[in-house]
């Protein structure tokens, strides 16, 4: 049975959450005959940012569901950061990708207000960007502590906003 890549990069960021490790991306080999190689998974995160932010997935899914669309939002848009983590980008790129979804998140939680900032703001395409400019260097104990501040920024986040789907549920049940 054949796995999809994005069911196969999926179980990935699983594991990768679970462990904390990630492998060594590997750039793919040159399709026969083209003379170009082609990076089938960076055109996969671009079609996924595209999806998420150009087609207004991500606005709708918060407008439909406030607070939890933006937090579904977010968690596709950690699929970026781990392909970024698997090319080895440069951990402050990381923590920026981190911090753009973060902020999506948070201000994406206010009603109406997060949902115009979605359209406005697209984190995904901002994280292409920086996944794309592929600065690579060598990383500094300095440069990981930065990016385990964002994560943990990030995941703070994520915990501000599931607290108020929960109180805002809580509330309107009397």
């Amino acid at each position: 049975m054949k796995v999809s890549h994005l069911a196969r990069d999926v179980l990935f960021l699983g594991i990768m959450a679970a462990t904390g490790f990630a492998p060594i991306y590997n750039r793919p080999d040159t399709p026969v005959g083209t003379g170009t190689a082609r990076d089938t998974e960076l055109e996969r995160v671009r079609t996924i940012a595209r999806a998420l932010d150009s087609y207004f997935i991500d606005p709708l899914i918060g407008l439909l569901l406030p607070g939890g669309g933006d937090l579904i939002g977010s968690l596709l848009g950690m699929y970026i950061v781990v392909i970024a983590i698997r090319r080895r980008v440069s951990p402050i790129l990381i923590a920026r990708m981190l911090m753009n979804l973060a902020g999506d998140a948070i201000v994406g939680a206010i009603p109406l207000l997060g949902d115009v900032f979605d359209l406005a703001f697209k984190a995904n395409e901002r994280n292409v960007k920086l996944l794309e400019t592929r600065s690579v260097g060598r990383a500094r104990a300095r440069d990981w502590l930065i990016v385990a501040g964002a994560a943990l920024a990030f995941l703070s986040v994520i915990v501000l906003v599931i607290w108020g789907i929960v109180a805002a549920t809580r509330a309107l049940k009397w």
